[in-house]
């Protein structure tokens, strides 16, 4: 494919190239590695990205993703809540 003239062509077989270990590890897994579990965290993380579009900073998020992902305690809340 790099001897092709088209483009679009050259940049498969480049990504091809770059990649060619990580492509190569699915065969040499044969199925024994589920992908529903990766799957089931991306969509958590998904989730909760939405959730947090209003938060002003990057840590903030960040801190409701690993409190929904880990199941991390809240922190102490210096109010108390009826």
């Amino acid at each position: 494919m790099m001897r092709s003239l088209l483009e679009p062509m050259k940049k498969v077989a480049r990504t091809s190239r770059n990649h060619r270990e990580l492509i190569l590890n699915w065969f040499r897994a044969k199925g024994e590695i589920s992908s529903g579990a990766v799957e089931r965290l991306n969509n958590k993380v998904k989730l909760v990205t939405r959730k947090s579009y209003g938060f002003r900073t990057a840590d903030v998020a960040q801190l409701a993703l690993m409190h929904n992902l880990g199941r991390l305690p809240e922190p102490e809340s210096t109010h108390r809540f009826c």
